[in-house]
């Protein structure tokens, strides 16, 4: 059995797949042994999957250049594996292979919605145009999300129609809320509309909130370890509240890092508008139990460890949950094995986790 201390040794070889651990050791046997790695072709019960990692990102120099000199700032932020988000095909072919992933669906977070429409657009364009190219470059390793212009609905809607119908993608990436206005807002409407109608899913992942920057300033990263997962919640609770969900019943939702804290104290939904109703608009009437629209969402699995997917299966179940790593950041190297490593978990439902899932929502031949 090669442990996650054998492969830490390997050192040199790992550096040449691109892979990059952080210095801070905590990726290291955090939780005690560490499970068998997986390699590829990965099997379940003995049948063959198709692991698909719905949480994997890129950027492109040609998009960055119409930045000009922010450029840098905005696309190669100072943390380990930016570089990585260049993709270089066979490094990262490499990456995944190590990963026991057979295909990504890629994404880019959102850094254009504070820009104006035109400067917007032409970023979402030229995005859109080359992930499509990537993707046709190797379809059975790569799919990917377009970009939307999401502050300006009316053009998004389009960009979405033409991602899907003409490029070939899988449906889109959108952050947690734009320039302060929640995607609960009716402005979005047809956004969802289109979404719902094309039947492709939408990826949520989160950017930061800015209101909070000065309570998260300070030691451990807190804009992004506490920041994201928040923002994710925030955005959730608002499309359940406000009524959204009931508007769009057939919307398709993945929520990244495992959808933030809701999952993890989702019942205290249920209780608010009977303690407090003066909170609650009496003129939204819910369809179902706020924590019911949670078994209609799916959830990637970036949440590290064997317990949190226990936890997390048992509060939306298996067949909402797909497998994310948010490669090349190195938050989970190894995507696969807390699945497998997983006890809660049979083997249907690993291989749901795995693929199977992700296969259905994206019409994939497994």
């Amino acid at each position: 059995m090669t442990t996650r201390r054998d492969f830490l040794k390997a050192g040199t070889a790992t550096l040449a797949t691109g892979v990059v651990f952080c210095s801070c050791g905590l990726l290291q046997s955090a939780h005690g042994q560490q499970p068998a790695r997986q390699k590829l072709p990965v099997m379940v019960g003995g049948k063959r999957i198709k692991s698909i990692d719905v949480h994997a990102h890129c950027h492109f120099h040609e998009a960055g250049a119409l930045l000009g000199a922010e450029a840098d700032s905005v696309m190669q932020v100072p943390v380990n594996g930016a570089d990585e988000a260049f993709i270089a095909i066979d490094k990262r072919l490499a990456v995944m292979d190590a990963q026991a992933v057979d295909m990504e669906v890629l994404s880019i977070n959102p850094f254009w919605y504070n820009r104006d429409r035109d400067l917007a657009a032409a970023i979402v364009k030229i995005q859109n145009e080359k992930l499509a190219e990537l993707c046709a470059s190797k379809p059975d390793r790569f799919a990917a999300f377009a970009s939307l212009t999401l502050q300006a609905p009316d053009l998004a809607v389009r960009e979405l129609e033409i991602a899907v119908k003409q490029q070939g993608l899988k449906g889109a990436a959108i952050g947690g809320v734009v320039d302060g206005v929640e995607f609960s807002d009716p402005k979005f409407h047809p956004v969802w509309a289109k979404a719902e109608e094309l039947g492709v899913p939408l990826f949520i992942h989160p950017a930061a909130i800015p209101e909070l920057k000065k309570r998260l300033s300070g030691n451990g990263w807190l804009t992004n370890t506490i920041g994201n997962p928040l923002e994710t919640t925030i955005a959730l609770s608002h499309l359940i509240f406000e009524g959204t969900f009931d508007r769009f019943p057939g919307l398709k939702v993945i929520a990244a890092h495992g959808g933030g804290y809701l999952p993890s104290y989702a019942d205290r939904s249920d209780h608010p508008c009977l303690v407090g109703p003066k909170g609650c608009n009496p003129d939204i009437t819910l369809k179902k139990a706020p924590t019911e629209y949670l078994k209609q969402i799916y959830f990637d699995s970036l949440i590290f460890t064997p317990e949190a997917i226990r936890h997390l299966v048992a509060q939306v179940g298996a067949g909402q949950v797909v497998l994310g790593s948010d490669y090349p950041y190195p938050w989970q190297l190894h995507p696969v094995d807390h699945i497998f490593a997983s006890t809660s978990l049979s083997d249907d439902q690993k291989a749901d986790i795995i693929g199977r899932t992700a296969a259905k929502l994206f019409n994939f031949e497994m």
